[in-house]
């Protein structure tokens, strides 16, 4: 399939039958001049070397060159290769909790999407690392699995809502099995985990299973996101969230179990604030990681095919130069007939 990077050139071929017009009216023009000798007819008889036919010739020629060159400059690319694609820097898989508990209005608009401008943020300043996705609430499931394509991220990163996860809660033990699951590297270096949750566990084990993980060389980096003093959760409804009771419940950050995470696997805690999410200190810690070479294949450039259009135009101009405006006059064996 033949592709075009810049198509808009094509316009460019809109000035080929002006070509034809100016030489049309280069004609017109030409007898009328040849009337203010006399008859027309008899005076073009008078010029035996004159042709027509050989300037039509010349105009299309010139105008075929011209189209040959417009579709050079809107490279033609054939078809898509595919190429082997090095890159060095670690793997980042980040968990982000779902629940109902992040729709909170701590932050502005609320946790969730304040979470999500977080990430994009982290992923525009990747550079050769992979990222993962792993969204989680009752239960964890891989959003995106890990990968260098940042643009693929963001795209996953808008669908994020709290109905990604069917099962609501906050299993921080299962998202944290799930991303260490995630990583395609084995060094014991080069692979970091950012949970970012208000803390809220309801499963309990998220201690012990850090600490395997750390164990095994991940570090685990945690953001609490929320107010110690607690906000209301907005009902899908309208109004607030109450319990069974019909009190209205209040979500709290809390710290203490993201602390533990992030030291049973010797990162970091961060609380989030309105401002700064935390971000630096944090992929201050992940750039001091060993970087690790990574090799995939990726569909690279497209053939270009641009030069075969601009030599068969270069063709086209010189035939159009070789071939003379005028009939030439025979005088091959002149000499022999005239003996």
């Amino acid at each position: 399939m033949i592709y075009f990077a810049q198509s808009q050139y094509f316009l460019l071929m809109l000035l080929a039958p002006l070509l034809f017009a100016a030489y049309a009216l280069y004609l017109r023009a030409r007898r009328h001049k040849i009337e203010a000798f006399g008859d027309a007819d008899l005076v073009e008889g008078l010029m035996p070397e004159a042709s027509t036919g050989r300037g039509w010739l010349k105009i299309t020629l010139l105008a075929l060159a011209w189209l040959m060159f417009c579709i050079g400059l809107a490279r033609p690319q054939l078809g898509a290769r595919l190429k082997e694609h090095q890159s060095k820097g670690v793997e980042v898989m980040i968990a982000l909790d779902v629940s109902n508990s992040m729709l909170a209005e701590d932050y502005s608009p609320n946790r969730l999407e304040r979470s999500k401008l977080a990430i994009s943020r982290i992923v525009d300043r990747l550079a050769g690392d992979r990222v993962g996705l792993v969204v989680f609430a009752g239960q964890a499931f891989v959003q995106l699995p890990i990968t260098t394509d940042y643009v693929s991220a963001k795209i996953f990163l808008k669908t994020i809502n709290t109905g990604s996860v069917p099962v609501q809660g906050t299993a921080l033990a299962d998202a944290l099995s799930t991303c260490a699951r995630g990583f395609s590297t084995q060094s014991e270096r080069s692979r970091a985990i950012i949970l970012i949750s208000d803390g809220e566990d309801h499963e309990g084990a998220a201690v012990d299973v850090a600490q395997a993980i750390g164990e095994s060389g991940i570090r685990i980096y945690t953001i609490g996101v929320g107010s110690p003093a607690g906000k209301p959760i907005p009902a899908p409804e309208g109004g607030l969230l109450k319990d069974k009771e019909g009190n209205i419940v209040v979500t709290k950050l809390d710290e203490g179990i993201l602390r533990q995470i992030a030291a049973a696997a010797n990162g970091l805690y961060v609380r989030a604030g309105n401002a700064e999410f935390g971000l630096n200190p944090i992929l201050d810690e992940i750039r001091k990681l060993d970087k690790e070479e990574f090799e995939s294949i990726v569909f690279e450039d497209f053939d270009e095919q641009y030069m075969y259009f601009f030599g068969i135009a270069l063709f086209l101009l010189l035939l159009e130069f070789l071939i003379p405006a005028r009939k030439g006059r025979r005088r091959l064996f002149a000499k022999e007939e005239m003996q």
